[in-house]
């Protein structure tokens, strides 16, 4: 059983000895391919309806008017002919209106698939964060936006300490309901302008425009104290953190790399946590 700090015990799932990410990609993947089969049917069954629906209007129009045509009509025949006529053309209209449902079917197994499409490309499947694909680029287009208006950008980058020992010692379903806490508290301490993603492995990276030493200090604090209990032990959780400023005209991978040494830095140095480098105005 695991429990996060200020929170119910929650029991964490049973380790299968595979990492939880592998059985999320397989579901999302299988889901995909199932949204595309049950388009593909609906799609099959609507054209197939159409074109049957459509050969037998015409063979029974034909039907009708071939007899007409040959002898000449009659008032009974008339009669009867124009309810045929009518009865045919409701049947266009039922079949209409099944075409149009059908459609709006399509388009909602369409959009559900759409909507799995975006998840497997910008979320990680293990945190429900962004992925580092998604942070990537958002953080070319926060570089972009500090540039075109010279407004500080800071970058912090986090490291869980001593993960693979949590890992080997207590499974990787153990490590990644660990990773799954992180990133909600992370989620939780940051801005709605902000923005926060699983990095890699046991890695974060959060991009905070905008942002004062204060504002940093406050968001690594929310994630001080953090630790979650098993069935046997408890189990702090325990990072190092790095962050800096942008510095206008520089490449994107001279911001990370420089946020990267600090980190190192503080890991070898856990008291000076806070050190940073921070672009003086």
């Amino acid at each position: 059983m695991c429990e996060s700090v200020g929170k119910e015990p929650v029991r964490p799932p049973k380790d299968t000895g595979e990492s939880v990410i592998d059985e999320a990609s397989a579901v999302a993947k299988e889901r995909m391919l199932a949204n595309l089969r049950q388009i593909d049917r609906r799609e099959w069954w609507l054209w197939s309806s159409a074109i049957s629906v459509t050969l037998l209007l015409a063979i029974g129009m034909a039907s009708f008017a071939l007899p007409a045509l040959l002898s000449g009509f009659d008032s009974l025949y008339g009669f009867f002919l124009d309810h045929a006529v009518r009865g045919l053309l409701s049947l266009v209209l039922v079949f209409n209106i099944y075409v149009v449902y059908q459609q709006i079917q399509i388009n909602r197994i369409r959009n559900e698939f759409a909507d799995n499409l975006y998840e497997m490309a910008v979320l990680d499947p293990v945190t429900n964060m962004f992925n580092r694909r998604y942070i990537m680029h958002r953080l070319e287009e926060e570089i972009a936006r500090c540039q075109r208006h010279g407004s500080p950008l800071t970058v912090i980058a986090l490291d869980l300490d001593r993960f693979k020992e949590i890992n080997d010692e207590h499974g990787h379903a153990v490590g990644d309901y660990v990773l799954r806490i992180v990133g909600e508290q992370l989620k939780r301490a940051t801005r709605g302008s902000d923005v926060v993603a699983r990095y890699g492995g046991d890695e974060f990276l959060a991009i905070l425009p905008d942002c004062n030493i204060e504002q940093i200090r406050y968001v690594l604090h929310r994630l001080n104290g953090l630790h979650i209990k098993t069935a046997k032990s408890r189990i702090d959780i325990r990072y190092s953190a790095g962050w800096t400023d942008y510095i206008q005209g520089e490449p994107l991978k001279d911001l990370l790399k420089r946020a990267d040494e600090i980190l190192y830095q503080n890991k070898r140095n856990p008291e000076a946590l806070f050190v940073g480098s921070i672009v003086a105005d």
